[in-house]
């Protein structure tokens, strides 16, 4: 499961569209995913839902291309987060189904979000920019 530090897990939106193609998504994953569907269905119960038309455009929805750092160490990075079937297209492409995906999204620009990687492992990102949204290009077969 996605488990922030201290349970202060950052308010999201996910478009309709992407709810109801991540829904889809974890409907069919095999049980060995279980971990997998947990954390992202957690996500998705927590999050406001708004029509695609409506999505600010400083949202990370899904094939955002998102720029963000890592507070630890400053390191920058800029990503896609994109369907398990689209990460193979570009090596800057992260899953949905991971857990950094699974955390940026729904975040706005300088949102930060923390949680555990592993038992003794934690990790801290802010969104710094979204250098391309489907919803605010129009693109909403993406």
């Amino acid at each position: 499961m996605l488990s922030a530090i201290n349970n202060m897990l950052p308010a999201i939106t996910v478009s309709a569209l992407d709810f109801k193609r991540i829904e889809s998504l974890l409907d069919a994953l095999p049980s060995s995913y279980d971990d997998v569907k947990d954390r992202l269905f957690d996500e998705l119960d927590r999050a406001a839902v708004v029509e695609p038309v409506a999505v600010p455009p400083t949202l990370v929805t899904m094939n955002s291309r998102v720029r963000f750092s890592v507070l630890a160490t400053g390191v920058t990075m800029v990503k896609t987060l994109v369907y398990p079937k689209d990460v193979a297209a570009d090596e800057n492409n992260i899953s949905i189904l991971t857990p950094l995906g699974s955390a940026l999204l729904g975040l706005s620009i300088g949102q930060e979000i923390e949680w555990q990687i592993d038992a003794q492992k934690t990790m801290r990102v802010r969104i710094d920019a979204i250098e391309y949204q489907p919803e605010r290009a129009g693109d909403f077969h993406l």
